[in-house]
């Protein structure tokens, strides 16, 4: 996995950060462009608040992987985007495991990046200009990706809520959020995080590393006392203000500390508010 953060010349271009998150993630596993079969883009903030095309495909095309149309009976590369936010990435992941599960692909890249618009088309954008990406295989043994459980505590967007409008004939992109946001993310991620111990019928004790999004100071202590552990044991990406890469960010920052055949609870919440929770085992080659 890889994170990608912005310099001055590319603050505003999430597609940039997604590419080169891409390309130094495939780089560092020794693979290329057109060994992928899938590539899905979890970003959500971008470059002229563009939703169309989808910048998968956008992605996919700056970095190579089959950029021309597919040949009858040849390998290809499919491509697209998903929209949840903080929960992205998680929601990603869930998804390329039922494609790998199924035996339809064998390598899949997950990007997430976000970006200030630009050109006065926000107002006081709140995120960081960062990207990240995640390449994933399938393996036959325990280790991987257990089953995601969602949660859903349904607020209408009260507690944040990012709304695009017409202005001056431009279309600007705005924020708003509760001072409660927190500590209501907090809640949805202990009762997600609790449906998966009970699914998998095992103690938070015997989970080594807890893994979680957003990022924010209080949501990760809040979490922490909800969950019983220090703030310490609650990992998040060193950047508060990382957005929907946040959960690839905290992965890579608790890679140095994991060993082989540990177990890292991963925490997701986002406005909605939705909240997933999932157990990862390090496989082997991971130490």
């Amino acid at each position: 996995m890889n994170v990608t953060r912005a310099g001055w010349l590319r603050r505003h271009s999430a597609l940039h950060l997604a590419v080169v998150a891409a390309q130094s993630c495939l780089g560092k596993a020794g693979r290329s462009p057109d060994d992928l079969d899938l590539l899905v883009n979890a970003g959500l903030y971008r470059d002229r608040n563009l939703g169309e095309p989808a910048l998968a495909a956008l992605i996919q095309d700056d970095i190579g992987a089959h950029p021309e149309d597919p040949h009858t009976g040849e390998h290809g590369t499919f491509s697209f985007d998903i929209a949840n936010g903080t929960c992205g990435v998680l929601t990603a992941l869930q998804i390329v495991d039922g494609f790998l599960r199924s035996g339809v692909i064998e390598l899949a890249l997950v990007v997430a990046s976000d970006a200030d618009p630009g050109h006065r088309l926000s107002e006081s954008f709140p995120f960081s200009a960062a990207g990240g990406a995640a390449l994933c295989r399938w393996t036959e043994d325990r280790y991987g990706l257990g089953p995601v459980h969602w949660v859903n505590d349904l607020d209408s967007g009260d507690s944040f809520r990012a709304t695009v409008g017409q202005a001056d004939n431009r279309n600007i992109l705005r924020f708003r959020e509760t001072d409660s946001l927190d500590d209501v993310y907090a809640a949805a991620g202990h009762e997600a995080v609790t449906a998966c111990l009970r699914q998998a019928k095992i103690a938070l004790a015997d989970v080594d590393f807890v893994v979680a999004a957003p990022a924010r100071p209080a949501f990760r202590s809040a979490l922490a006392t909800r969950l019983g552990r220090p703030s310490s044991r609650v990992i998040v990406a060193d950047d508060e203000y990382i957005h929907t890469a946040a959960l690839i960010a905290g992965l890579a920052r608790e890679k140095p500390r994991r060993f082989a055949g540990s177990r890292t609870m991963l925490v997701a919440v986002g406005a909605g508010v939705t909240a997933g929770a999932a157990l990862y085992d390090v496989p082997p080659e991971s130490d």
